[in-house]
């Protein structure tokens, strides 16, 4: 937001919806409900890692992940009533090596977030020339604590990716043996 106040952007940072004023642009991060009034803004914008149509839905990136999937599009498009169905105005890529914990996973989201609203913003009101969204889609669920369960018959090497993506704090690994939980904390020494 700095970078664009410096450029002469009139910008603020809300945590309450209910204090969104008339606008150009607004910006949804980690936004997990519907906005009740789209009609407040010219532009309503999302970010959601997939390749839409495909991975509409709840927490793209881990389940790409989970997928084994290294290349995961980050896109910027218009919120809409109807989840991730918004037109798309531009997409980056980012590209796993396959040994990123969660924290450095988000890391490489966020710039690229940074980057595709910064564009959309530098270039508006040229920038709002998108793209309908075309194909089936397909929709990824909400994960919860149980989505960090191991299981104890595979090897760490089977279920690396699910310790990648498990946050140590919100949902830690965890698994069960002899009717006792035991939690599983992953972190990478370099």
């Amino acid at each position: 937001m700095d970078d664009l106040q410096s450029k002469g952007h009139d910008c603020s940072y809300l945590i309450n919806d209910d204090k969104v004023e008339k606008g150009d642009v607004l910006v949804f991060l980690s936004y997990e409900k519907i906005f009740a009034d789209l009609s407040l803004n010219k532009h309503n914008l999302v970010i959601h890692e997939s390749d839409l149509p495909k991975g509409r839905g709840m927490s793209p990136l881990t389940w790409q992940v989970l997928e084994g999937i290294n290349d995961i599009p980050v896109t910027l498009l218009e919120a809409s009533e109807k989840v991730d169905a918004g037109k798309i105005y531009n997409q980056l890529w980012i590209h796993l090596e396959g040994h990123e914990l969660i924290a450095e996973i988000k890391q490489k989201q966020g710039e690229a977030t940074i980057e595709l609203v910064t564009w959309f913003v530098d270039n508006y009101p040229a920038s709002a020339s998108g793209k309908e969204q075309s194909g089936e889609p397909t929709y990824y669920k909400r994960r919860n604590r149980q989505h960090s369960r191991l299981d104890v018959n595979k090897t760490i090497l089977e279920q690396f990716n699910l310790l990648r993506v498990c946050d140590n704090q919100r949902y830690p690994a965890f698994f069960e043996l002899g009717g006792h939980t035991y939690t599983i904390k992953i972190e990478k020494n370099n």
